[in-house]
């Protein structure tokens, strides 16, 4: 550890340890490796049972965010019940942005008392995590400076139902203008973001620690083709209907199974009916366990989003498994190539180029010369 070079980094962040979820995944593996690299780390999140002791473990110093108040309200009751609670849950979060809006505030609260900071480096999505370091930032100085880190975009997206209500370009605007850098994950994520900020636009991958990835190392079944998919799908757009139906249609000659893992089963349910035990829904697993799963299936599957803003961070734990990759995009299925696969002639894979680029090492050194 070279203690001349070390720096003070605080990290905002809605999902930690041990959310499962990319995002959860990429302030956690950040934080972690920042550490290793010989710097002072002090995570600010919300409280989660496990969070403490994993921060201690990791040589990590904790923060407890004010708790949230605004929960949202559980799916049960009847049909017609459950009906108006998801119409009311979409309509607030679209028009509010109900409950995560609540973040705001808290963190603002929570940054009141902290200064001397190298970095500060706030994780969305959600979105109000920026949004509250921008309401302090030029009041107080938190630290030499801040590292906005985005997911997906927020007024660009492409792969929700409906648009972002324009009256919130007013916030994406504001903490654009006083970071220092944006961070995304890929080079397309640029074209979601205003123009004017394009400048500040730094890419830096998702990172993993690929030596901390299980995998199965015993004998396998090949008497038939075993493939997977893991992640959520989107009607319209991540849509697996038309692959799941050209699955269905297949006579019995073609022996497979296709693992499906998922929090969004509502989707595939009907087609898995259909399959005669070919398609199957999973219980959805953590990360690791999933990773340990797909270790074992012969390829796997990517669903493509709509347009090139947004990137499935599945891609990286596909290009750590090593597997031929199948991507699928919903309007424009190639039967031939879905064939090919199932005949295991991977010839059409797709290509992820330069896995090293996930590496939580190379990552972490690429927010360092940030801070530089």
């Amino acid at each position: 550890m070279n203690i001349a070079m070390s720096k003070k980094i605080l990290i905002v962040t809605n999902g930690f340890f041990p959310e499962n979820s990319p995002r959860s995944f990429r302030a956690t593996e950040l934080a972690k490796e920042l550490v290793r690299q010989g710097n002072t780390v002090k995570v600010i999140s919300n409280y989660r049972e496990g969070t403490e002791a994993f921060c201690i473990e990791n040589g990590i110093s904790f923060k407890a965010m004010p708790k949230l108040s605004w929960r949202v309200p559980t799916l049960t009751g009847n049909r017609l019940t459950i009906l108006g609670k998801r119409v009311f849950l979409r309509l607030s979060s679209l028009l509010f942005e109900y409950p995560m809006i609540q973040l705001l505030p808290l963190v603002k609260k929570a940054l009141k008392n902290e200064e001397g900071h190298d970095a500060l480096i706030s994780i969305a999505v959600p979105y109000p995590i920026h949004w509250g370091v921008a309401a302090v930032w030029s009041k107080k100085k938190i630290a030499k400076v801040w590292i906005a880190d985005c997911g997906d975009p927020y007024m660009g997206q492409e792969n929700d139902t409906f648009k972002v209500p324009f009256y919130f370009a007013y916030f994406e605007k504001k903490f654009c203008r006083k970071a220092n850098y944006l961070t995304v994950p890929t080079a397309a994520s640029i074209q979601g973001y205003y123009p004017e900020f394009h400048s500040k636009i730094k890419v830096i991958s998702q990172g993993f620690r690929f030596e901390d990835i299980k995998l199965y190392e015993g004998p396998r079944d090949t008497s038939k083709v075993i493939f997977g998919y893991g992640g959520m799908f989107i009607p319209g757009r991540r849509d697996p209907s038309e692959f799941l139906n050209f699955l269905n249609s297949l006579d019995d000659s073609y022996d497979f199974e296709f693992h499906i893992y998922t929090n969004t089963p509502q989707f595939v349910a009907p087609f898995v009916a259909a399959s005669n035990n070919r398609i199957q829904i999973k219980d959805v697993l953590t990360r690791d366990m999933l990773m340990y799963e797909m270790s074992k299936m012969d390829f796997l599957v990517n669903f493509e989003n709509s347009g090139a803003t947004q990137t499935p961070s599945k891609l990286i734990d596909y290009a750590i498994l090593n597997k031929p990759i199948l991507s699928v995009k919903f309007g424009n299925l190639k039967g031939n190539i879905v064939l090919e696969f199932i005949n295991r002639d991977y010839s059409n894979r797709m290509i992820i180029a330069d896995p090293d680029q996930y590496r939580i090492e190379n990552v972490a050194k690429k927010f360092l010369e940030l801070i530089e």
